[in-house]
């Protein structure tokens, strides 16, 4: 999503120029690409997929949507698995329409994990709630915090169920140091993903996530903390950003892998 403006092939061949050897994958470019087609795209680049994105939207009240976004996690797996990633993001939902809820919606998540979980690990793929920031908590996700992520997951198996860590949401919450190595002792962060937080934020906010080094997340503290946890995984640069979807998407790219060695690495 980062440079969401190239094609599969034209990030494929930007990747392998510039030495980045993992992409994580969204799933709207997958399908129109065809998962298959992109799977064997990647692989003969030589590229490792990271995760996909994503899954979730588990919060609906009504029979029929639950069946729903049941199946369609389902499907979210079949294709991670075909892309040979272990892990599958999810953004977990908003608030259904009228509803006050937030308890409710939260148990509504935990519910579809009983069932998503055994699901994934049959197909060798690991379920990772993202929390994302409050301003998010009525339409997009009621997971705002990586305590409430945490507590969700440990209901379940750590193979099965874990988080992933955000810095554009969770940046701004003191106690997330903490629950960064709760999560690493349990095994359970199972990705780790980079944004700025720069303001003013945009009109919708959505789209708002600032170029590494543009903002106000230190970066390296916070590989610090998951690398104290025991995270030696993937670190990923995820950037919804209009302003860099404008641009020509290699340069965006060769950016923010300067930006990565200069504010995260060195």
């Amino acid at each position: 999503m980062t440079v969401r403006q190239l094609s599969l092939p034209e990030l494929a061949d930007a990747c392998v120029r510039l030495g980045v050897p993992g992409v994580g994958l969204w799933r709207e470019p997958v399908q129109s690409y065809g998962v298959e087609a992109t799977a064997k795209l990647v692989r003969d680049a030589g590229l490792t997929v990271t995760t996909l994105c994503r899954g979730g939207f588990l919060t609906a009240a009504g029979p029929g949507e639950r069946a729903a976004a049941l199946a369609d996690n389902r499907r979210a797996i079949d294709e991670a698995a075909a892309l040979g990633t272990d892990t599958l993001v999810l953004v977990s939902g908003g608030l259904p329409p009228g509803s006050k809820d937030l308890r409710a919606a939260r148990e509504r998540i935990a519910d579809a994990l009983a069932e998503l979980g055994p699901y994934a690990e049959e197909h060798g793929v690991r379920l990772a709630i993202e929390p994302l920031h409050p301003m998010f908590a009525s339409d997009r996700c009621v997971v705002s915090t990586l305590a409430q992520a945490l507590d969700l997951a440990e209901r379940f198996p750590a193979h099965q169920v874990g988080v992933t860590v955000d810095t554009y949401h969770l940046w701004w919450d003191d106690r997330a140091p903490e629950q960064i190595a709760r999560a690493g002792a349990a095994g359970r962060i199972h990705t780790f993903q980079l944004a700025d937080w720069t303001t003013p934020l945009p009109e919708g906010v959505l789209n708002g996530r600032g170029q590494i080094g543009d903002g106000s997340v230190d970066m390296r503290e916070w590989k610090g903390y998951v690398e104290a946890a025991g995270y030696t995984g993937p670190i990923e640069v995820e950037l919804f950003n209009e302003g860099l979807w404008a641009r020509d998407g290699r340069e965006v790219l060769a950016e923010t892998a300067q930006r990565f060695v200069a504010h995260v690495i060195r």
